[in-house]
């Protein structure tokens, strides 16, 4: 397991997240995502700890808040200390059936950080993310919301997930203007199946020193190899009742089948040469995982040592490559012969 930047905060994160997301199910809507219950989700922490993974990712609206009960206790049962683990959640979604029991407004961010340290069992967070785009709340709300969560020691970093780069940029800005803590890391779907983060997101965090957190890295499990381009796949599989991120399928399967002659030639599964592909990308600092079995977690977790040759990559970038949009197109066009020289 390799370690990789935390933004510019000074801290490390493994390059493989444990996301928090199967933890419970509840009713309705979670069920389809995972139902693991407490010992299961213990043992999923407990075996990620020995794989050397020291970043976890969950979220209030996880399972009504359960998730963080869960991650919370698989980590005191493990005896963990504090200060050898990253623990990232978020704050946006509806939690309760109030008006303000939404958003990105100062009252909802103050009532939900109270309340995730309070589910986790913790003092503080590490890693504090908007889940999304509030419309209804300018974001130098926001930002001073989070600014004094982070003063008053409940938060030691902010991130933010699922923005638009100028909407990123734009409240860099503000945060350097005004003097308040700045987003340090970006969490956005990314896959070799969708990656459409390269336009303008991954330019701009390169730019900016921000670290991408890969959400749903095998496309809600249609990378894994297991699917057929009929539809079918494995019993109980999250794509069969959730059928999401959306996908361009037949190209989604493109990818698969130049996926399949890499994994028989180091021995591995379609889903760790997807994981492998997106741990050489630049920008990303650190991709999660969301697993429901031990299995899972143990194929996952050997990605991390999957090193792709140059001529696997460039076949797999080929295949994958996004169509030309603009303006993208019209600036690689004139930008040839204007790249500066490698610093000797």
């Amino acid at each position: 397991m390799q370690y990789r930047p935390l933004g510019r905060t000074g801290q490390f994160v493994s390059e493989i997240c444990l996301g928090a997301m199967t933890f419970h199910g509840g009713s309705g809507f979670w069920k389809a995502i995972g139902t693991v219950e407490q010992k299961g989700a213990t043992e999923l922490v407990e075996r990620a700890l020995a794989g050397g993974v020291n970043f976890f990712d969950t979220a209030d609206v996880y399972s009504e808040g359960q998730s963080e009960v869960m991650l919370g206790q698989a980590l005191r049962d493990l005896k963990v200390a504090r200060e050898d683990v990253i623990v990232a959640t978020k704050v946006r979604g509806r939690t309760g059936p109030g008006p303000n029991a939404i958003g990105l407004s100062r009252g909802h961010i103050m009532d939900q950080i109270a309340g995730s340290l309070k589910r986790l069992g913790l003092d503080y967070v590490d890693l504090y993310q908007i889940h999304g785009f509030d419309p209804a709340t300018p974001i130098e709300e926001t930002l001073r919301a989070l600014d004094d969560c982070v003063s008053r020691g409940l938060v030691r970093a902010i991130g933010c997930s699922n923005l638009a780069a100028w909407q990123i940029m734009k409240a860099l800005a503000i945060s350097e203007r005004r003097g308040f803590a700045r987003f340090e890391t970006v969490q956005a779907y990314y896959t070799i199946a969708g990656r459409d983060l390269e336009r303008e997101v991954l330019p701009l965090v390169e730019d900016q020193g921000l670290g991408v957190m890969v959400w749903s890295p095998l496309a809600g499990g249609l990378l894994s190899g297991k699917f057929a381009r009929d539809g079918k796949g494995p019993e109980g599989a999250r794509r069969a009742t959730f059928d999401f991120p959306p996908v361009d399928k037949d190209r989604a399967f493109d990818i698969v089948d130049a996926m399949r002659p890499i994994a028989q030639t180091h021995a591995v599964s379609v889903a760790r040469v997807a994981l492998a592909w997106l741990l050489q990308r630049k920008g990303v600092m650190s991709v999660i995982v969301g697993a429901k079995t031990v299995a899972q977690l143990d194929d996952n977790l050997q990605a991390a040592a999957l090193t792709l040759t140059p001529d696997e990559l460039a076949a797999l970038d080929k295949v994958s490559a996004p169509r030309p949009e603009y303006p993208g197109w019209m600036l690689a066009r004139q930008s040839e012969g204007r790249s500066p020289p490698p610093r000797g």
